[in-house]
């Protein structure tokens, strides 16, 4: 595809647009402590590559290869976020090329969360998923700002304002963020509201709500901080995938999921992490949980305290060397400073460490 580039005089509006944008996303981080992160170059074009290579089609599709290599809303963001921190604008196109014509198909403006190459049609799952929205959305946006180009800026507002309305939710006294637009809600479900808490993309709450401040982004970011306080504060100390905020009671695990600190969870801390949000009490307990001379990376049952499964490849160990850093300054260990790319979603996890480690603390590696 060719891009033509605006005239100077043409770039004018869009500057002063990319200009408001700068300033309302750090006045929103101030006031919440959020650190956004710059992303362009942060991760290296031998390990994009080898990511590329693996993970996306010709077409900028995001394939899930331990998930019997669906695509969805999820993959297709991070895939938009790596690409962009890679400075690859050829991939990012790519990328949002197939997620606008096959994803973005719901009247109400949010990604259909589920596309499977088997099926037909494609689309198997039209709901959408709340965190793959926010992480098109918050690239889109970072995308426009970097490259000047407009017309992700009007698709990052478009889907900032589709989150907004059709994804924000009260309990009780609290804002939450539901992870579909159907199927979480009190009216739902018997357990409902349900919420997931690794839903909340803390980094890129600043950034869409400069794009759409008319809804409460934060309020929503400080009841998420809010509910993972409440989720941690028990025995185990570690929040279940899925939560039940029935009657605005204490967080319980959902009925009909597992009760696990499980696949989804384990990403709470590198969100917090990319927030520049150190200074919560619950990573240190984490950090120490995870130490090599305690249990590392694991599935755990939040109710017994169970250790289901242990979580080794490097995607995965990369989290608490994360942790390690960012909280005490410990250089990462050597063995995970060298990509090598396993499945899809572990993958994309030590990228996504290895680019915050990158911007914020390249002492460690």
């Amino acid at each position: 595809m060719t891009i033509r580039m605006p005239r100077p005089l043409q770039l004018l509006p869009w500057l002063f647009a990319a200009f408001f944008l700068l300033v309302a996303s750090m006045a929103f981080s101030q006031s919440l402590s959020v650190q956004p992160l710059n992303l362009v170059g942060t991760i290296s074009p031998a390990d994009w590559e080898a990511y590329r290579s693996r993970f996306v089609e010709d077409n900028g599709r995001v394939v899930d290869t331990a998930n019997g290599n669906i695509s969805h809303s999820e993959g297709q963001g991070y895939g938009l976020l790596l690409a962009l921190a890679a400075g690859d604008r050829r991939s990012f196109e790519q990328i949002w090329n197939f997620t606008f014509t096959e994803l973005l198909i719901r009247d109400d403006g949010l990604a259909a969360w589920k596309w499977d190459p088997s099926s037909k049609p494609r689309v198997t799952d039209r709901n959408n998923a709340s965190d793959g929205d926010l992480l098109i959305a918050y690239a889109l946006a970072k995308a426009g700002a970097v490259w000047q180009e407009p017309r992700y800026r009007t698709a990052a507002q478009k889907l900032a304002k589709a989150i907004g309305k059709n994804t924000f939710s009260r309990s009780g006294r609290s804002m939450i963020l539901l992870p579909g637009a159907q199927g979480f809600g009190a009216g739902d479900r018997p357990d409902g509201p349900v919420i997931n808490l690794s839903y909340w993309v803390f980094e890129t709450f600043p950034v869409l709500a400069a794009l759409a401040p008319e809804y409460e982004w934060s309020h929503v970011w400080r009841d998420g901080v809010m509910l993972l306080q409440q989720a941690t504060s028990g025995r185990v100390r570690l929040p279940a995938d899925w939560i039940s905020l029935q009657n605005g009671l204490q967080p319980q695990p959902a009925d009909g999921f597992p009760p696990e600190f499980g696949y989804n969870s384990l990403r709470i801390p590198l969100y917090l992490l990319r927030a520049g949000m150190t200074d919560m009490e619950w990573l240190r307990a984490l950090k120490q949980r995870w130490s090599a001379e305690n249990e590392g990376v694991t599935v755990v049952n939040v109710v017994t305290g169970q250790v289901r499964e242990r979580l080794t490849d490097q995607g995965y160990a990369i989290l608490p060397a994360a942790l390690a850093c960012a909280l005490d300054g410990t250089p990462v260990p050597e063995a995970l400073k060298t990509f090598e790319p396993s499945l899809y979603y572990p993958s994309t996890l030590y990228l996504l460490a290895k680019s915050l480690l990158g911007e914020k603390y390249p002492q460690c590696v």
